[in-house]
């Protein structure tokens, strides 16, 4: 099973979207972790999002990368989108990516439009772990 660790800032939404995607999508060839460099509460509109999607991340808890140093995770990707201050680096890594995506949580607006944030980028992340699926489908066939 290959190690794939998601980094974003808070460990609240976008990285733990991912590993939840990937957990659902593939958990018998990915065993997926998620961390950030100044962790937050898990955001309470990823979980509902992700749900609509069959996907329930509720149980999951941010974590500081901090507390992963050590681990071996040869695939390390990135969440962050290029304007944000803080974004973890995890030293060590064999593949990393960088995926930018946009931090849904700081969008205001109503309800209603933040939802329509979080379902974005709910799906854009789901298009980016299918891709990750998809590069390492053939490797881990070989084996």
């Amino acid at each position: 099973m290959q190690s794939v660790l998601f980094l974003c800032r808070g460990n609240s939404c976008r990285s733990q979207m991912a590993e939840g995607w990937l957990r659902h999508l593939a958990s018998d060839r990915f065993r997926p972790s998620s961390a950030g460099s100044a962790p937050r509460p898990l955001h309470p509109l990823a979980v509902q999002v992700m749900q609509e999607a069959g996907v329930d991340i509720s149980h999951h808890q941010p974590k500081s990368v901090v507390s992963l140093l050590g681990g071996f995770y040869p695939v390390v990707i990135n969440v962050c989108d290029r304007t944000e201050i803080g974004c973890p680096i995890f030293p060590g890594v064999c593949h990393r990516e960088e995926w930018k995506i946009p931090d849904p949580a700081s969008r205001s607006g109503t309800e209603e439009e933040q939802l329509a944030v979080f379902r974005s980028t709910r799906d854009a992340i789901r298009a980016c772990v299918e891709k990750l699926i998809a590069h390492y489908e053939p490797r881990l066939g070989a084996h």
